[in-house]
């Protein structure tokens, strides 16, 4: 008697090889990625130096190079804060006094332009009446405001704390009433219907959905604010680095007026770090 045998199917009959673990690559990408990050601005920074070395070497020139200046400026460097009295100091003594003054401008500007940006952007007419007077004014540039300062408060350092304000105040205003008007309808219409208002629409729905357009504000004006601050020292004179900047001029040592120069940039990107840090922290996403 002959058995029946029924045919195996292909899957039964074939067998996949087992499939062996891959390795990643090493180092990983993101770790290349951070790599690239910081050595590329190295890198980048060498070469700059390079041909600044090369340029201050050819004939004619009188601009200090990179070795010149580390040189002449070893203790400035290497003791930024000293205090040999009066307005002798440091330049991290320098520092810190034009940030106090950054501070206090720009916290107030913080307070005001986020107020109103609030108010202007939620009421349709105070925006009609309000926003042509204000791109008006935003265009002005920062000194110019200095005279009018100064004519009002009679001092040196509340007229610099007013020009830091007055400089930051705008675009952290308009861009906070921009992120105003562009929250979605969706929003507006969900908060009407769980009848979210008050306190509680200010945090769960106008707040969160303005948040990318306030920080890109507040960068921005942050930005400002530190230039504003150079260019106010320099005229108005006491401690601090635009002070110390002019003072340096005067007195020949153009060293130091890399070091300063050099000194302001890093304060500036680490200022602009630190408010895009914090935005990133509160999930704020540029606008």
């Amino acid at each position: 008697m002959l058995e029946m045998t029924r045919p195996m199917d292909d899957t039964m009959t074939k067998t996949k090889p087992a499939s062996r673990p891959t390795r990643g690559s090493f180092p990983s990408e993101a770790v290349r990625e951070r790599l690239a990050s910081f050595l590329l601005p190295l890198l980048a920074t060498a070469l700059l130096c390079g041909l600044w070395l090369l340029y201050s070497h050819a004939p004619g020139v009188t601009l200090p190079g990179p070795d010149r200046v580390l040189s002449e400026s070893k203790e400035l460097i290497l003791h930024p804060f000293y205090d040999h009295g009066s307005i002798d100091v440091g330049i991290g003594w320098q520092l810190l006094s034009s940030l106090k003054r950054v501070a206090m401008g720009y916290t107030l500007a913080v307070l005001v332009g986020v107020g109103l940006g609030l108010l202007i952007g939620s009421v349709k007419v105070l925006h009609q009446a309000f926003d042509p007077i204000f791109q008006v004014l935003r265009t002005i540039p920062p000194l110019a405001w200095l005279p009018i300062a100064l004519a009002t408060f009679n001092q040196a350092a509340p007229s610099a704390v007013f020009v830091i304000f007055i400089t930051a105040v705008w675009p952290i205003l308009l861009n906070t009433a921009a992120g105003v008007q562009n929250i979605p309808k969706d929003y507006t219409q969900v908060a009407q219907v769980y009848r979210v208002r008050g306190l509680r629409y200010f945090w769960l729905i106008l707040l969160p959905a303005t948040a990318p357009f306030l920080f890109t504000g507040l960068r921005i004006g942050i930005g400002l604010a530190w230039l504003a601050i150079v260019a106010a020292e320099m005229l108005t004179g006491g401690v601090g680095i635009g002070f110390f900047l002019w003072d340096c001029w005067n007195s020949g040592r153009l060293s130091d007026i890399f070091v300063a120069v050099a000194s302001i940039g890093l304060v500036g990107l680490v200022l602009d770090r630190a408010v895009a840090g914090l935005g990133s922290f509160v999930g704020a996403k540029p606008a």
